[in-house]
Order: structure tokens, then C-alpha cells, then sequence
């Protein structure tokens, strides 16, 4: 355990170090993830303005807490795709990493840790300005609240970043599987609460996103920032969260000895 923090702790702060080099790139990255965001904040502020200023008990204030927090979220819960899974395999890219004594996750774990702290700190100036245009109306009734964002956000991170290296491990049988990532991303994308605040969604989407991970990364944080969600609500959002890190955690100890010993690099 020891080893494993010293190694995160030196890698993070490396990382840090070299992601601070890019910092300009990370901006213009950043500000053109926040054309999504925008958009969806504009149209629905105008829905629920036009239809007496409520869209199932969203305002245009509320929408606007949703969706800043949403760009907040996004970056959050960044993380290695499958598809740069794939591109690593597919190239021989992994056999470097397998030579080293600890297990690949932990690196790429830490860089995009590390890349959370550069773009937080770029995305403070861009999220104080859209609170100044928009005006967002959070409810904060009680201490909790905070601390429990930031458990919500910590755990959609570390949530979907398991699920999506355990969706990797995949390309070890099949070197092209596009069509299984992109199916995995169009549910996210529906499910989760990226489009809209699942409380619009209709009943049979929110029940059945109450058990698969994708709201639990993207639209319970967010929904906890807001103050839309009572104590138990909450309580049962971070107990989902770690269901799912168990989930994800046990896949990938149980498939990743399997895995390795397919491994073989294609070639560039």
C-alpha cells in the first residue's frame, strides 16, 4: 500500500508538472467542450421560460446550475477510452507497460488525476463567467451538501474509469470492436444525463437508469450540486457508485490474467 501511494504521489506530481506545459491546449480543448453544455443550457432555459418558467420542476435558473455544473462533471469523469485501449493494443504500445512491476491501471489512473487538477484550475475563470451570464439558482439546505458533491464527483470519476478500462480489456480478444464502443456510448449518453436532467426523462428510462452506472458518473453529482436530491437520495447515489467500483474492479481482476496472456501487438 505504501509503495502504491508513493508511486501515485510521485506520478502525480510529474504529471502535474508536464500537463502545466500544455496549459494553453487544455484551454482551447476546454472551451470547445463547453459549446455542448451551452447549447443544451440556452434551448432548455428557453423551453422552461416559454412554458411558464418550470419543465418538471426545473427553472431557467435551475437549468443553468444543472448544465455549468454539468461542464464541472464532464471533466471529471474524463478517462481512458476504449478506443485508446484499442490503439495501444493494436500497436504494441502495451508491451512497454507490461515490463514495468506495477499493473497498468495505476499509471493511467494517476494521469488523469493529474489532468483534473490543470483543468479545474482553467475551468474556474470559464465557469465564473457562465455563472455571471446565466445566473444559476442552486438550493443548499443543509452542511452535507458540499462534502457530499465532492464524494459524488470523486466516485463518478473512479466509477466510470473502471468501467471503461474493464470495457477495454475487450480489444485483447477482438483487435476492431467500434461498434461495441459506440453502443456502450450512445446508452451513456441517454442514460446518464448528459442530454437532459433524467428527472424529464420518462419513468421507464429513470427506472431502469437507477441500476446501470452511467447516471451515477455524470447526472448524480451533478443533481447533488444542484440540491434536487434529499439525504437518502444521496446517501443511496454514493452506495450505487461503489457498487459499481466493486463491480468494475472485480471484472478487471478477474479478466485481466486472462487477457494478458492473449496479448499480442498487431503492428503499427
Amino acid at each position: 500500500m505504501k509503495q502504491h501511494l508513493d508511486l501515485y504521489l510521485t506520478l502525480l506530481k510529474t504529471s502535474i508538472i508536464s500537463q502545466f506545459q500544455y496549459r494553453v491546449a487544455h484551454l482551447f480543448w476546454l472551451l470547445a467542450m463547453m459549446v455542448e453544455p451551452v447549447v443544451y443550457l440556452v434551448v432548455w432555459g428557453t423551453i422552461a421560460t416559454s412554458q411558464g418558467g418550470n419543465v418538471a420542476g426545473y427553472t431557467a435558473g435551475t437549468f443553468a446550475a444543472y448544465y455549468i455544473t454539468w461542464t464541472l462533471v464532464r471533466q471529471m469523469n474524463i478517462a481512458l477510452t476504449p478506443y485508446a485501449f484499442e490503439n495501444r493494443i493494436r500497436k504494441g504500445r502495451l508491451s512497454n507497460e507490461l515490463m514495468r512491476p506495477i499493473h497498468p491501471i495505476h499509471f493511467d489512473m494517476s494521469y488523469f488525476m493529474s489532468l483534473k487538477v490543470v483543468t479545474i484550475v482553467l475551468w474556474l475563470p470559464i465557469a465564473g463567467l457562465l455563472w455571471w451570464v446565466f445566473q444559476p439558482v442552486f438550493t443548499f439546505t443543509a452542511w452535507w451538501q458540499i462534502p457530499a458533491f465532492i464524494l459524488a464527483l470523486l466516485g463518478g470519476f473512479v466509477t466510470r474509469f473502471l468501467c471503461l478500462w474493464a470495457l477495454g480489456l475487450v480489444t485483447f480478444w477482438v483487435t476492431k470492436v467500434s461498434a461495441v464502443f459506440e453502443l456502450y456510448f450512445t446508452i451513456e449518453l441517454l442514460l446518464s444525463g448528459r442530454l437532459v436532467p433524467l428527472a424529464i426523462m420518462p419513468a421507464w428510462v429513470r427506472d431502469i437508469s437507477q441500476w446501470l452506472p452511467f447516471q451515477w458518473t455524470f447526472g448524480f453529482p451533478i443533481d447533488v450540486a444542484v440540491g434536487t436530491l434529499t439525504g437518502p437520495q444521496v446517501a443511496w447515489g454514493l452506495a450505487m457508485q461503489a457498487v459499481w467500483m466493486l463491480i468494475a474492479g472485480g471484472i478487471l481482476a478477474l479478466v485481466w490474467p486472462h487477457a494478458v496472456r492473449r496479448y499480442s501487438a498487431v503492428g503499427a
